[in-house]
């Protein structure tokens, strides 16, 4: 009997698989990148748990301050910012270290995240050139005579796309590694250590070099917000966090049905506010800027049949908010949903509206990020926002859209949005009438012409300090990418 395909079917989207094949999971996701992922190596393979040993780790008692603020670094997955891991944000002491299922990890281990958002689409690595401990969502690789740990933690980022889908849950709310999936990766070790020391010299002197481009590029983006603050005539206090400064007083009327939020009144905010109100210019509220203010909407799943009166749309989240310059939806992450035509016309997205994220956040980074839509950005995709999102529209006759952009991204890096958010459930939100209220300096107030042309001076200036980053960041990425083609190829050959 001829088995045939129905030529309605993609030929693309279906794959065949013995059923001896069958180990453990049989999601399709998985089954299929397995298939892809056979690759004929240079390099015989080992199974990953042959060439280590695993170790997990733990949290001291947050209620036990004598085990926190010691000696011994204490990774956690914020501090996976570079290869090479020397440091971590927290410390713990000895007794922390003794009165938990924390472990001092040995240096040269693989410290890889297994619990995290980030799994669905990178799987962060470092090698801990101390001794560390770590905490419950990391997991330590001790590596066998057989591989450098340099050489592994490299494997692991440059085949992250192929190896990703192999390892990573899924149906789980918070991404993880699967631990019998990941010990059963077959890795590719070259027959020599001189061999994996050849390898591991081109990724470290390409990520050497790629860091001091991102170092310029950050240099350049340091400069943005003290230029703007010293261009309006803002000092940033210093933040007095005795204990006699934080107590303060406040008018009832300033409370009385409002928010009783310490953040809003202490006296590290009121310093903050009141400095920007010395400014050289002249103060207004942003809401008398706004001339059109409207909600974002998360809309139906693209794969609905819901008719001509649905219009499929690239939905903005905060998580295509880029710290660094402005929106990212240049990549295969980005969701797209069916908002109603209606709807879309009432959000009515134009070049130059600012997008504001209202809700999310983290301990790190409070909600406030702002976003501004250019002309490309609505050439190339039908846009709407989430319901995360919330869009302003400026006078323009009064305010450069993108001066406002810059300003307002300067206020939130110097966090004085932290006082602007409340916490419900985790979740952060923006209380939008304080955002309203916050002081705008705008130059020459009084005379508008002469107002928006040193608006758009500043504006320019500061586009252009972004450009030159945005080059330096290119050039650090095709550097990295390069010597990662060229390492792939000295493992699996053509």
């Amino acid at each position: 009997m001829t088995f045939s395909l129905s030529p309605n079917i993609d030929p693309n989207k279906i794959f065949l698989v013995n059923r001896s094949e069958l180990d453990g999971r049989i999601d399709a996701t998985y089954i299929s990148q397995k298939i892809k992922s056979r690759k004929l190596f240079n390099y015989p393979t080992i199974k990953l748990s042959k060439l280590v040993k695993s170790l997990s780790g733990g949290t001291p008692s947050k209620e036990k301050p004598e085990y926190w603020n010691g000696n011994i670094y204490w990774a956690s997955p914020k501090d996976f910012k570079q290869f090479y891991l020397d440091k971590a944000e927290d410390t713990i002491t000895e007794l922390g270290l003794l009165n938990s299922s924390t472990k001092l990890i040995p240096e040269k281990s693989v410290l890889l995240v297994v619990r995290s958002g980030v799994l669905i689409h990178t799987l962060p690595v470092a090698i801990n050139t101390i001794p560390i401990a770590i905490n419950q969502d990391i997991k330590a690789l001790i590596p066998s005579s057989k591989i450098l740990p340099e050489y592994l933690g490299y494997y692991f980022k440059v085949f992250n796309d192929e190896l990703l889908p192999l390892i990573v849950k899924h149906s789980t709310t918070v991404q993880s590694v699967n631990t019998n999936e990941f010990n059963r990766l077959e890795v590719p070790v070259p027959n020599t250590i001189e061999e994996q020391h050849i390898i591991v010299n081109i990724l470290d002197d390409a990520y050497s070099e790629m860091q001091q481009k991102e170092s310029e590029a950050n240099a350049l983006l340091d400069k943005i917000d003290n230029y703007i603050l010293d261009l309006l005539g803002i000092s940033l206090p210093k933040q007095n966090n005795l204990l006699e400064n934080r107590i303060f007083t406040t008018m009832l009327s300033e409370v009385t049905g409002s928010r009783i939020d310490p953040k809003l009144y202490d006296n590290n905010t009121k310093a903050l506010k009141e400095a920007i109100r010395k400014s050289y210019y002249s103060i207004v509220p942003l809401k008398s800027l706004i001339q059109h203010s409207f909600a974002g909407d998360w809309g139906k799943d693209e794969n609905e049949d819901l008719g001509h009166d649905f219009v499929r749309s690239l939905v903005i989240r905060a998580t295509e908010f880029d710290n660094q310059y402005n929106l990212k939806l240049e990549n295969s992450r980005v969701k797209y949903r069916l908002i109603h035509k209606d709807k879309l016309a009432k959000i009515d997205i134009l070049e130059n509206d600012l997008l504001i994220e209202k809700s999310g956040g983290s301990p790190d980074q409070p909600v406030g990020r702002i976003a501004i839509i250019t002309k490309q950005m609505i050439n190339e995709n039908q846009l709407c926002y989430s319901n995360f999102i919330h869009k302003i529209r400026v006078d323009h006759s009064r305010v450069n859209p993108n001066y406002l952009f810059y300003l307002l991204k300067t206020f939130h890096n110097i966090k004085l949005t932290d006082s602007m958010q409340s916490q419900t459930n985790g979740i952060r939100n923006l209380i939008m009438r304080e955002y309203f209220n916050q002081a705008i300096p705008l130059p020459f107030i009084e005379d508008s012409e002469k107002s928006l042309k040193k608006q758009d001076e500043i504006a320019q200036h500061i586009q252009s300090l972004n450009d030159q980053a945005q080059t330096l960041q290119r050039m650090a990425s095709s550097i990295l990418d390069e010597a990662k083609k060229q390492v792939e190829q000295m493992i699996i050959g053509g």
